[in-house]
């Protein structure tokens, strides 16, 4: 998954970091790939920390700007730009242009049957950390219950894994 947001990364930002000059040349690369880690982490951290209503809002309308997640990933991103030595006007500035454009462009790919570039099932299942990168209920029940095991009838011991993912495959 990384690799497509990389990717997407890359196609969207070409007027507001290869041809910014604010941003020197040789730290284009790294520009690119701090806004991809900040998506991807993220939506990780969202994930992880049980906000799947944020993500399933996100997914579902496709409509990031605005929300609590792209609002973290831009903060995120700002921060990794600073780590990078750009000022924080120009670094807020990309946040904003660019966060918000990506996050959007990512939830329609997920959402468009004829795109195969991201499917939210590969999505979470990167996100949630599969050794394959595919989702499946071991990876849920572990983001749920701290890696333990399912209790009977597949669910968590942290209450209704499905209620919880559910809004995210509407």
């Amino acid at each position: 998954m990384i690799e497509n947001l990389n990717e997407l990364v890359r196609e969207n930002v070409q007027e507001s970091v290869v041809n910014n000059s604010a941003i020197p040349n040789e730290k284009n690369e790294a520009v690119i790939q701090a806004a991809s880690g900040s998506i991807f982490d993220t939506l990780k951290d969202q994930l992880f920390n049980g906000n799947v209503g944020g993500l399933a809002e996100i997914f579902n309308t496709g409509k990031a700007e605005g929300s609590a997640v792209t609002q973290q990933a831009a903060g995120n991103f700002t921060d990794k730009l600073a780590g990078l030595g750009i000022n924080a006007e120009t670094a807020k500035g990309l946040a904003a242009s660019i966060i918000p454009v990506i996050l959007g462009k990512l939830t329609q790919k997920t959402a468009d049957p004829n795109d195969s570039s991201f499917n939210i099932k590969d999505v979470l299942g990167s996100l949630a950390g599969g050794a394959d990168g595919k989702l499946d209920i071991g990876d849920v029940i572990g983001m749920f219950n701290g890696g333990g095991q399912a209790q009977a009838g597949g669910a968590a011991s942290s209450g209704g894994i499905m209620d919880k993912l559910k809004g995210l495959f509407n």
